[in-house]
């Protein structure tokens, strides 16, 4: 008999994320005893009633919502194998105590390339170039780019510092650009060991060439960007998300491309996925897409299954987990001190 029961909802079909085998999420598992039950579940109180005794959760294919975590008779651990924990309502798993893992570190390197990929695409007009060489408007695109500056030289702005950010700030650096960071959450030291001069958010767009946006997927975070921001940036400027979609108020993002308030977008996220067809947003010309795909990579898949299997393994055995996105639980639970979780917001931000 196992000594721990592990629950995940059951995805309708196979993905590359979720193949349907837990060898690699069972790596850390197994040695303790631990088995993973799929939950085929249709309705979330059918969830309800394969997952009540559950040790531990893996949050995939379902949102994790109070009333599943009020359910849960001895859960000790939620754990996601994102960065971001939207999909888990963590204020309820706090209330009970039950720590929230995730996994902040397994894909940064990913995402900062695809950031630097957005903001050069944007920044040199990569699809219009494109989309003139097959048009057979060759001799268009010189005279299109000799209306902007180069690169070097001009600023760029981060909206949030966690990890994808410092990546981020490391590809730039050798593009010579001037870096700004606005995050209050973050030690100003941190930023200038990057080349990156802490500001204000209003002094950051107004000043700022091209701003990337990283702010976490938070309560405090959701629209955080609005039309009175996006009319203070300069109108040459471009605007690159590759964070969370629910951050900006994307009626005003789409107004100030429009109305030429800036200049053009790259964006990973949006704030509804997949976007209505009738988007404005897939529709411009001055506005560079990718369909959330910043993290993914060969390498990305696998290791977050295994870190998942081994952040419940840790909290199962009575050890801290090494990120959680509600660190206060583990301060009122009997886990041992094994490693020092993260007090960071993770890559999302």
């Amino acid at each position: 008999m196992a000594t721990f029961k592990v629950v995940a909802q059951k995805p309708p079909v196979p993905t590359p994320m979720q193949p349907g085998d837990f060898d690699l999420e069972m790596e850390a598992l197994a040695p303790i005893g631990a088995e993973i039950v799929e939950l085929a579940a249709a309705t979330e109180d059918e969830f309800i009633e394969g997952a009540r005794d559950a040790d531990a959760v893996m949050a995939r294919g379902r949102r994790m919502t109070k009333k599943i975590i009020d359910s849960l008779e001895r859960c000790k651990v939620i754990a996601l194998g994102s960065v971001g924990a939207d999909s888990v309502d963590v204020e309820a798993a706090t209330a009970r105590n039950i720590p929230v893992t995730n996994c902040p570190d397994t894909f940064i390197e990913e995402v900062a390339d695809h950031t630097m990929m957005l903001m050069l695409a944007t920044f040199r007009r990569l699809t219009t170039m494109d989309r003139m060489v097959r048009e057979s408007r060759w001799r268009e695109g010189r005279p299109l780019l000799s209306e902007f500056p180069r690169l070097m030289g001009q600023t760029l702005g981060f909206i949030g510092f966690g990890h994808v950010p410092r990546a981020t700030a490391l590809r730039a650096a050798p593009f010579g650009v001037r870096m700004l960071a606005y995050d209050p959450y973050i030690e100003e030291l941190v930023m200038s060991g990057y080349g990156v001069e802490p500001v204000g958010l209003m002094e950051l767009l107004e000043k700022s060439d091209i701003v990337s946006m990283h702010a976490p997927a938070t309560p405090e975070a959701e629209g955080m960007l609005r039309e009175h921001h996006f009319r203070a940036m300069k109108p040459t400027a471009l605007f690159i998300n590759n964070g969370r979609g629910p951050t900006v108020h994307e009626e005003a993002l789409i107004q100030a491309l429009q109305e030429g308030w800036i200049a053009g977008a790259g964006l990973d996220v949006l704030e509804k996925e997949p976007p209505d067809p009738e988007n404005p947003l897939l529709h411009m010309d001055n506005v560079i897409l990718t369909p959330h795909v910043a993290s993914a990579s060969a390498r990305m898949a696998p290791e977050s299954r295994r870190r998942v299997g081994t952040e419940i393994a840790l909290v199962l055995t009575g050890r801290w987990p090494k990120s959680c996105v509600n660190p206060s639980v583990l301060e009122k639970t009997d886990l041992r001190r094994w490693q020092p979780y993260s007090m960071e917001r993770g890559p999302g931000s």
